[in-house]
């Protein structure tokens, strides 16, 4: 089955922007096979509230361009949605909902389908911590209309609805996640055979599996506000293009799958966490790739531009001498930044565990070595525990970091330049990287590349049984660092995608996301 279900729902639509501020209009661009459409907005935090809903709405059919996916859809705008001063900054969900003049007409569970705005606090920042949603990797994922970065495409425009499902959909247990954690005398689901018949069935992209608010974003929301810290919200490009949204606060926070961040969008972090700032990524694959991103041309729409594996062949920024804005690895020579420089870790040392063949029998969960750390205190976790298990928290994508022991066998990183100088190494257990041949069927598409070879190319001069070797095998850490010395903000790296989903059962996992957001914002 295909992974691009453009129009598979009987109405589709999609934000000119994907951030507001109070005060502002939401420009909502609809097309439907529907005679009429309702409108309804609501805002996600640890409950669902409804705060505008509008119906009645004339619909109107407007076939998506052959470059959806790249340049847009250019649809015109089919309602405003007013931003009141009283919203709160937060996700807000718009659930569109087909209706026929003739009852008959509708498609049974085909008639619904979500767009999504976040509201920024603006110049007044009413929380001390910023939570920054990562819609740079949405929209890399994201095969409406054609191509995603994954499918052959090297530009993705925001101006075009999220694939199905990757805002809403029914609350299943495990079947919809690519790293899906075992049970009692349960095999673990290698090749991704379960998540691949739940996502087909359902006519789901694969991409539901990797990102989006639902999958990620929306578990960390529900449990924070839920335990009464207070988030404001920014998208991903507000960090780009707005530097100034990340002023006024102590922590600037991702949760899930951050994985595509531009030069501006990480200038922005830097110059916080020089300032003193804090940073906590509870993230796997945490800024692997840099793009850039460019006006379109469609209606204010913005693209993103990642060339990723063929970057240093094709991408023009090369050629025109402008090699640290290449859009591949941030590790790659030719962009020569690192993401280790300031996480203390990067997935060059760990990508995958419960994935494919990359540890498919591994622990789920991270050893804990240094218990008397503050960032499990509270925990009752002791030296060699392991911590997440159940939910299986380590899991799909990492990061690690390259690991030596002391004398007391403690953890400690493997002196490197390019690594902070002060790294605490909390807990991690062993990740790897997955060669061609290696991966699940549950991916969208690798069939020609592997991060294996490509990391041995890139990091260490070519491909050789030498080269392979180094970049095989590796952990996911927790990790504390200071990459600006005792003067800057502290650094905590939770190097997994799937750290979310212990949030809501194991109070552990809470204590020591809670132990992170009370040290670095102060809240409590």
């Amino acid at each position: 089955m295909g992974d691009d279900q453009t129009f598979h729902d009987a109405i589709e639509g999609y934000c000119t922007q994907l951030s507001y501020e109070a005060g502002e209009t939401v420009e909502l661009r609809v097309s439907t096979r529907a005679d009429f459409f309702d409108i309804q907005v609501e805002r996600w935090g640890a409950i669902r509230e409804v705060v505008w809903a509008s119906a009645g709405h004339d619909g109107l059919l407007y076939e998506p361009p052959a470059d959806a996916d790249s340049r847009g859809c250019g649809w015109p705008v089919a309602a405003e949605i007013p931003v009141d001063p009283a919203w709160r900054s937060g996700f807000y969900l718009v659930t569109l909902n087909a209706r026929w003049a003739n009852r008959s007409a509708i498609e049974p569970g085909r008639e619904v389908s979500h767009a999504c705005f976040v509201v920024r606090a603006g110049a007044s920042p009413t929380a001390r911590a910023l939570f920054v949603v990562a819609t740079n990797t949405w929209n890399a994922y994201n095969t409406w209309g054609g191509r995603s970065l994954y499918t052959g495409g090297h530009q993705v425009s925001f101006g075009r609805p999220f694939g199905r499902g990757m805002l809403c959909r029914p609350l299943v247990d495990r079947d919809d996640r690519k790293a899906r954690p075992t049970r009692w005398g349960e095999r673990p689901d290698a090749d991704g055979t379960i998540f691949q018949e739940y996502r087909t069935t359902n006519a789901y992209p694969s991409a539901i599996g990797s990102t989006g608010w639902f999958t990620h974003e929306r578990r960390f929301v529900e449990w924070a506000e839920g335990a009464g810290y207070e988030l404001d919200y920014v998208v991903s490009s507000d960090l780009d293009e707005r530097p100034e949204v990340a002023a006024g606060y102590s922590l600037v926070l991702s949760a899930g799958h951050d994985e595509y961040w531009s030069a501006g969008q990480r200038e922005t972090v830097e110059d916080h966490v020089a300032n003193g700032g804090g940073l906590a990524t509870f993230s796997g694959n945490t800024m692997f790739w840099q793009v850039r991103l460019e006006p379109d041309g469609t209606d204010g729409a913005t693209s993103m531009t990642c060339y990723k594996y063929r970057a240093h062949l094709e991408d023009p920024v090369v050629a025109a001498g402008q090699p640290e804005l290449t859009s591949g690895l941030w590790a790659d020579p030719l962009v020569g930044r690192p993401e280790w420089s300031l996480l203390g870790a990067g997935s060059a040392f760990g990508l995958y565990h419960r994935f494919g063949r990359a540890t498919p029998r591994g622990v789920g969960g991270f050893v804990i070595y240094r218990n008397d750390h503050w960032l499990v205190a509270g925990t009752g976790l002791g030296y060699g525990d392991v911590l997440g298990v159940e939910d299986g928290i380590v899991g799909y994508e990492t990061v690690g970091c390259p690991i030596t022991f002391d004398e007391y066998q403690l953890p400690l990183p493997l002196p490197r330049d390019d690594l902070p100088a002060d790294l605490e190494i909390v807990a991690f257990t062993p990740s790897s990287n997955l060669g061609v041949g290696e991966y699940p069927s549950s991916i969208a598409a690798l069939s020609d590349q592997g991060d294996l070879e490509f990391l041995a190319s890139r990091l260490h001069g070519g491909v050789s049984v030498d080269s392979l070797a180094k970049v095989r095998n590796g952990n996911a850490v927790m990790a504390v660092c200071r990459p600006y010395g005792p003067d800057g903000g502290e650094v905590v790296t939770v190097g997994t995608t799937d750290w979310v989903f212990g949030l809501p059962n194991d109070p552990m996992v809470a204590k020591v996301t809670a132990n992170v957001l009370d040290r670095l914002s102060g809240q409590w």
